[in-house]
């Protein structure tokens, strides 16, 4: 990478799961921040590649990697990729998720184990890397959770419990990485259906809200913009949700 073609103080964004829907967003928002962006993809090559021809286009710059995150050692080299662009690294937002619908007592030891290894457990495994890339110039981790982690979701229970681990993870990588880096949880709310989720049964959904409405994803650029100039935040998980916690149920 020829990185004479950054300008001094150029600061990197880090994305997980970046090649589309909400992740793709947030890259598109960081990069509109000034942030040279390094999208992560798993299988959305064709995505990841619009996503970052939609960056440069508009003058910014970004890289795109490919890495399974419920792989360890592919979580290490996506992070030897980040440093070979001799980019500080600035912001990390751990956006790949996986929600496998089952109840309880019949989902399958595979599906859990992918779930808590993509949800949970690749989001501290790349907080910490981050973080020791981080200490010298500071930094900011923002995980994205879900307001369903406070629900009993009888129909995706491991999803659930995943991203309630995620607010717990997110107050423990807060206390150990300050005073340098600063780590807080987004966790939205009816934002974006599930793949195949049924327009109908999204609607019902919508309907039960106070505010009465879907969310944009710009709601939640929204708040990591303001995460990331707010200085004196950290540990905190911010519900943007539509008043789905208010629901019963």
């Amino acid at each position: 990478m020829d990185i004479t073609q950054f300008e001094p103080g150029t600061r990197l964004a880090l994305v997980t799961g970046a090649g589309h829907r909400l992740g793709k967003e947030i890259a598109l928002k960081l990069a509109s921040m000034g942030y040279a962006v390094a999208i992560h993809y798993h299988a959305s090559n064709q995505l990841a590649a619009q996503t970052l021809e939609t960056i440069q286009n508009s003058g910014k710059k970004a890289f795109a990697f490919q890495a399974n995150l419920t792989d360890s050692s592919q979580i290490e080299d996506l992070f030897k990729w980040i440093d070979e662009t001799h980019i500080p690294l600035h912001v990390l937002v751990n956006s790949a998720s996986v929600m496998i619908r089952g109840g309880l007592n019949d989902f399958s030891v595979d599906d859990w184990d992918l779930t808590m290894d993509l949800n949970l457990r690749a989001v501290w495994q790349c907080g910490r890397l981050a973080g020791n890339r981080m200490q010298a110039e500071g930094g900011s981790i923002i995980n994205i959770s879900d307001s369903g982690a406070g629900k009993l979701w009888t129909g995706y229970p491991a999803y659930s419990i995943s991203k309630a681990g995620v607010e717990i993870l997110t107050r423990f990588m807060a206390k150990t990485l300050a005073p340098k880096i600063r780590a807080n949880a987004i966790a939205p709310g009816l934002i974006l259906p599930p793949q195949d989720f049924p327009p109908v049964a999204w609607e019902k959904l919508v309907n039960k809200l106070p505010l009465k409405k879907a969310g944009q994803p710009e709601y939640i650029c929204e708040t990591i913009e303001f995460l990331l100039s707010n200085e004196y935040i950290t540990g905190q998980t911010f519900v943007i949700d539509g008043g789905y916690q208010l629901v019963q149920g």
